[in-house]
């Protein structure tokens, strides 16, 4: 009796961790795709859904070599009506990962004969997630992201082990979360 009362409440808990963790994974996509959809069909509702009020979205001005910034509102402000695909265009997401409350998508904004390619930074805000930043570059239409996170020739990359620290007070640790 007892075994059969464990077994049921592993399989109950187990299932409630993978309906859990499926619910996070679609959140993500859910922020993603608003942003995707709002730029496709001029849907300014839904940009204002995926960005967070104070998001910038930042590039390199490739006649001056500065870097630029952009406020979300002007950007929202200044989509077409009828969005992008109403010049032939067309959006895809490459990927996308998360943990804790960071995620980052990959995603591409297709034009004609060109194409943006979007690092959209995201962060959780109590059950909803936003784009914080959007950095993007604009790429010819054959052009692929590079890179995978993994090192070439070296899938087992490690750091080496650190040197033991002395108690003082520089080592105390901060009260608050301050990113580091």
């Amino acid at each position: 009796m007892k075994s059969l009362l464990l077994g049921i409440f592993l399989l109950v808990t187990g299932l409630n961790l993978s309906v859990q963790a499926q619910s996070e994974d679609e959140a993500v996509k859910t922020c993603v795709n608003n942003y995707l959809e709002g730029v496709l069909k001029g849907d300014t509702a839904r940009l204002n859904r995926a960005f967070h009020p104070t998001a910038m979205l930042r590039s390199i001005n490739t006649n001056t070599g500065a870097l630029q910034d952009i406020p979300v509102r002007r950007f929202v402000a200044t989509t077409p009506a009828g969005g992008i695909q109403t010049k032939g265009g067309s959006t895809k997401l490459v990927s996308y990962s998360y943990i804790g409350v960071s995620a980052l998508a990959t995603v591409e904004l297709r034009f004609g004969e060109f194409k943006y390619v979007d690092l959209l930074s995201m962060l959780k805000f109590g059950d909803d997630w936003k784009i914080v930043s959007r950095v993007f570059s604009r790429a010819d239409l054959d052009a692929t992201v590079k890179g995978s996170g993994a090192v070439a020739g070296n899938t087992t990359a490690t750091a080496p082990a650190p040197k033991p620290v002395k108690k003082s007070s520089a080592n105390v640790k901060p009260k608050a979360d301050d990113g580091w």
